[in-house]
């Protein structure tokens, strides 16, 4: 689900080298158990996703883009903290999906779902009833 927020959402990494402003619509947030989302984020990656024109960089001085294993996918990060921000599948769909930590107010944005759950680690479990699965959700949580 996509929602109108109030107002733009801001945020950025730790050490302030990279902000960024959101206006416009926004996903509620996924949650990735991949193997590659958890080794770049330290636990599970939480995601919104919008449309690439809706994000503005304020400060980039220390964004960075890694070319992930997986074709034409490649994830933002700030080279002086270490911060994951942004996963960019550059697949022709025009989205990017934000990291939802890097936010600084998430406002009525809300958890809706578990993505690769094939791939979650055995040191937790997946039990808040969300819709889970096994691999991509195909697009079933990202509807407006």
């Amino acid at each position: 689900m996509t929602k109108d927020l109030p107002e733009a959402l801001t945020g950025g990494c730790l050490c302030g080298g990279v902000r960024y402003r959101i206006n416009g619509k926004c996903r509620d947030i996924i949650n990735c158990h991949c193997e590659n989302c958890r080794r770049t984020h330290g636990h599970i990656a939480a995601y919104t996703s919008v449309d690439q024109s809706a994000l503005a960089l304020i400060r980039q001085q220390t964004l960075q883009w890694y070319h992930d294993e997986s074709p034409n996918t490649y994830r933002g990060f700030c080279n002086r903290c270490g911060a994951s921000l942004f996963w960019d599948a550059r697949d022709g769909r025009n989205k990017i999906a934000v990291s939802a930590g890097s936010l600084d107010n998430s406002h009525e944005l809300k958890t809706i779902g578990h993505v690769y759950v094939s791939e979650a680690a055995k040191y937790y479990e997946i039990d808040d009833g969300l819709p889970s699965f096994e691999t991509s959700n195909s697009g079933a949580l990202e509807s407006d």
